[in-house]
């Protein structure tokens, strides 16, 4: 057999860019003599993230649109023309096997060009709302892997596989390191952990929420982890020297800080979501507004309909944040609860699934 050849697209976001390397991990476990190229946005932070796990890129000049007038809109149709062209030239001159895409504007652009060419393709959607690029891909995708239910309304039926999102290996067994964790973070035993956390790049109203909030939070006898992000690490690491508050630009080992973790405050980005499904904590989802089509809220909704978490909305903070938080850290059953309930909703062999669909479509 001939070695297999991928293209991965995906970026943007840590939420496009990490399901995109785990796919290529695992094609690669299995694949071990296959070729990889990955395709993204030339100015976005996967341009770093991908060649720091081992695998080459190359930059398409493409953003999104704006929701509003701006320069870059009027230069969207200049940029998609050579976007389209790029895409083709490498599409031809790498000739791939099958080519997949997990959301992002470069991911368009590629998969566009191999369905035109015959290539086959496979999209993975991580949020229960899809983004406008993978709807307009979606007609002509061989397989779409999702991981909510009920997308039948944005994609056809036929061609959709429920899947969950790819989510790091070392997540599955968080059960077991609860020692080795609180050693690591340095934290007491005998106190609950609040874990906060705000993506990568990190969360403004969580960030500004936490600062307000710090002594009602200290007085319910609780240690704080606070991802802050790198982006405002600056204006918030004094609070390093209080006393059970640890302030992080970003988590390294996020295998161990869940399992430190007794109660979590989160966005519901898709990854975010699936990790936390995976790992099974009690959660507060307080959902970015600002993203396309507000899926932070609907990814949200999905686990708080099934009684898996708790959610409120940036608007509602003010109002209900204590006493939300105060009934979630007292009540151990309903910690329990949550938990077991957020638990159901897993599915912690999305990576080895999505594998075996794009296994079925190398020639």
């Amino acid at each position: 057999m001939k070695k297999p050849r991928f293209i991965i697209s995906g970026g943007g976001t840590g939420g496009h860019i990490y399901p995109a390397v785990a796919i290529a991990n695992e094609l690669k476990a299995q694949f071990p003599d296959a070729e990889f190229l990955f395709v993204g946005a030339q100015d976005k932070m996967e341009m770093q993230k991908v060649p720091q796990a081992g695998y080459s890129i190359e930059g398409l000049w493409i953003a999104g649109l704006q929701r509003k007038l701006t320069f870059q809109n009027a230069l969207f149709p200049v940029k998609l023309a050579s976007s389209l062209l790029k895409s083709f030239r490498i599409v031809k001159r790498f000739k791939p096997d099958v080519v997949i895409g997990t959301g992002g504007f470069a991911s368009g652009a590629v998969l566009k060009v191999a369905s035109m060419l015959g290539i086959p393709t496979v999209i993975q959607e991580q949020n229960s709302f899809p983004g406008i690029t993978n709807k307009l891909l979606a007609k002509k995708a061989n397989k779409i892997c999702v991981a909510y239910e009920n997308l039948e309304r944005f994609f056809p039926k036929e061609k959709m596989m429920l899947t969950g999102n790819p989510v790091r290996q070392d997540l599955i067994e968080v059960g077991t390191k609860k020692a080795e964790a609180l050693t690591y973070f340095n934290l007491v035993a005998s106190k609950k952990t609040l874990l906060v956390l705000g993506g990568s790049l990190g969360a403004r109203r969580i960030n500004q929420l936490i600062e307000k909030e710090l002594d009602f939070l200290l007085s319910q006898n609780i240690q704080i982890i606070w991802q802050c992000g790198k982006l405002y690490f600056n204006d918030y690491e004094k609070y390093n020297s209080r006393e059970n508050v640890q302030v992080l630009a970003f988590i390294d080992r996020m295998d161990l800080v869940y399992a430190a973790a007794d109660v979590v405050i989160s966005r519901s980005g898709a990854s975010s979501v699936s990790e936390l499904c995976i790992v099974g904590k009690p959660t507060i989802f307080i959902p970015s507004p600002n993203v396309a089509e507000d899926h932070q809220t609907k990814n949200a909704k999905a686990i708080v309909d099934k009684n898996g978490a708790l959610l409120i909305k940036e608007s509602d903070l003010e109002g209900q944040f204590e006493t939300v938080f105060s009934d979630l850290i007292s009540n151990a059953a309903k910690q329990i609860e949550l938990s077991q309930n957020i638990k159901k909703l897993a599915l912690p062999n999305a990576t080895k699934t999505i594998v075996e669909e794009i296994k079925k479509l190398i020639k």
